[in-house]
């Protein structure tokens, strides 16, 4: 049997379903070589190439301690994907540093597209103009600021920036910054530099722009833990 003809063992009949999947098959091809070795007392390597088995489908594999880590990383990013469904791998992986999970945002994207967890991009349905909500009313200073840029131009046609800061309390202004380019990270640098002098708001107000949804204003919003940043009304 062990010395079949290439014309013989190409005409053998499959052993196992060519339907069923590797992972079934497995224990059915242990059990088969198992029986060959014991009636011919062949060696594995023999009985293998005989019934054209690859000697790893008589190995056992246990799931390795990456992939059970992978198990709890692939939960925990479910969940946070469920209570933030228009976060990105990038800042999911920004709140899973923040519980202390130890992964590379290489392994979150991987595991992030695996799981189907990406956003979905939609185009955009223009819908019919409704009445806004109005804002709530506020009763004193520091309960609410709102943020926002305005922009102009020098006479050099050189375009600048300047990024306010008003009570809407009180209506002061407690800051007026000037610049040629204001990041996430200048506004979250300037937002402590006010506070450093003023009490800490109950809520900031800004719109959806660049920098006030920056991952630099997120983590600097986190860290002061009272004041949130939300879209405006």
């Amino acid at each position: 049997m062990a010395r079949q003809s290439g014309a013989q063992r190409g005409g053998r009949k499959k052993v196992v379903n060519p339907e069923a999947t590797s992972q079934s098959q497995t224990p059915i091809k242990r059990q088969v070589v198992g029986f060959i070795r014991q009636q011919f007392k062949l060696t594995e390597r023999r009985a293998c190439r005989v019934l054209g088995f690859w000697r790893s489908t008589q190995r056992h594999y246990r799931n390795s301690p990456g992939e059970e880590k992978d198990l709890a990383l692939k939960i925990r990013l479910r969940e946070l994907a469920q209570e933030h469904p228009r976060f990105g791998y990038r800042r999911l992986h920004v709140l899973l540093k923040r519980e202390g999970q130890v992964a590379n945002h290489k392994r979150v994207y991987r595991i992030y597209r695996a799981e189907g967890l990406a956003v979905r991009r939609k185009a955009r349905k223009k819908i019919t103009a409704r009445e806004r909500v109005q804002k709530p009313v506020v009763s004193a200073a520091n309960q609410r600021w709102s943020m926002d840029f305005m922009s102009d131009q020098l006479a050099s046609g050189r375009r600048f920036r300047v990024l306010n800061v008003v009570d809407d309390f009180t209506r002061e202004c407690l800051m007026m910054y000037v610049g040629t380019s204001i990041t996430g990270s200048d506004v979250a640098r300037l937002l402590g530099d006010v506070l450093a002098e003023r009490a800490q708001p109950i809520m900031i107000v800004t719109d959806n722009g660049p920098e006030f949804i920056s991952k630099a204003l997120d983590q600097w919003a986190h860290e002061y833990g009272g004041s949130r940043t939300v879209p405006a009304l």
